[in-house]
């Protein structure tokens, strides 16, 4: 009654959504501040008659909006319901039966669920240390249908460069290279324009992170028209809900208040980054809005996650894997907040 592959399947685990009297979630990577009040104008103001009528199945009004912010057409962009449905129909339109899908590692643990709920091979590759090391990267043979690379990458929170990807790119053609841009707005820099200048690159981006709206599951996948419409043949009808489509139109009528929200969040990292590593921790340089990091000895990752979490904090680690066990992924919440597990670490 059920597929084999499925029954073995190892389903992708959420960060944890405790019931605790006080909770400091770190754990997930959601944004530390409220979204734009423009946002709760939209909701005030939403009329709730609209709701016995389906959304807009193509989400165009949010489509062009996202064309006018990116420089391309409305025919470049899909919307989906959140960014990890764009993932999953990526793989459904961009990979071939019993072809591999590649991801490097550690990376986004969705991936690995994705390939197998496909029935895909999994093709993992070391996570290259630097722009060179990814330009240089030999292809596997086969060479992968679909390539997912986050950039800035999770859980580590590091960067590749924009030629270094390009490069990547032209190496994996004619194989698509799913872009994976979740966190790139905490990072000053990003590869959308390999999306309309590469004919197998889509980028795919969050309003979960930066615009501060992870409860409404709205996600974008940017790219050449071809690679974009076969996504639109095999999406749901109605994907994206007419709420979420509102509040994500008027978030996006206002980037400055993101912007100042991403600006906190960069100065609390760089500031508890700072006093992680004078007490002696481990810390790789972040671009997103956590940072991954592993404590000095004789102290371990699973001794301090559990310390925290009797004060309320949550924090992340992937204990399934020896090379990430002995690390934390800490998401940035407010300053204070951060200041505080700082005396707690």
């Amino acid at each position: 009654m059920i597929r084999s592959s499925v029954q073995a399947l190892e389903p992708y685990v959420p960060g944890e959504q405790p019931k605790l009297k006080r909770v400091v979630k770190l754990n997930a990577n959601e944004n530390a501040y409220p979204p734009s009040p423009k946002v709760k104008e939209a909701l005030a103001s939403f009329d709730v008659s609209k709701l016995r009528l389906y959304p807009d199945p193509g989400a165009n009004r949010l489509r062009h909006l996202l064309a006018r912010r990116y420089g391309c057409k409305a025919s470049n962009v899909f919307v989906g319901n959140g960014s990890d449905e764009v993932l999953r129909l990526a793989v459904e339109v961009f990979v071939r039966n019993a072809a591999p899908v590649g991801v490097f590692s550690p990376s986004y643990s969705l991936y690995p669920v994705l390939a197998a709920i496909r029935e895909a091979p999994l093709c993992t590759l070391a996570l290259p240390g630097d722009d060179a090391a990814l330009a240089a990267l030999a292809m596997p043979d086969p060479k992968p249908d679909l390539f997912c690379l986050v950039n800035p990458n999770a859980p580590t929170g590091t960067m590749f460069g924009i030629e270094a990807v390009r490069a990547f790119a032209r190496a994996l053609a004619p194989s698509v290279l799913l872009l994976d841009e979740t966190y790139v707005l905490f990072a000053g820099a990003d590869c959308m324009r390999l999306a309309f200048e590469e004919p197998n690159v889509v980028v795919s981006r969050s309003f979960s992170k930066a615009w501060s709206l992870a409860g409404l599951r709205v996600g974008v996948l940017v790219g050449p028209e071809p690679l974009v419409n076969a996504l639109f043949k095999v999406k749901d009808s109605y994907n994206v809900d007419a709420i979420a489509l509102a509040a994500a139109e008027a978030a996006l009528s206002d980037p400055e208040w993101m912007r100042e929200n991403v600006r906190r969040i960069v100065a609390t990292r760089e500031a508890f980054s700072a006093g992680l590593r004078a007490k002696g921790w481990e810390v790789v340089p972040s671009c997103t809005n956590f940072v991954w990091c592993r404590p000095p000895a004789p102290k371990t990752a699973e001794e301090v996650q559990t310390r925290v979490r009797r004060w309320g904090f949550l924090v992340r680690r992937f204990a399934d894997d020896p090379a990430t066990a002995g690390w934390l992924r800490i998401s940035m919440g407010t300053r204070e907040e951060m200041e505080e597990l700082l005396g707690l670490v």
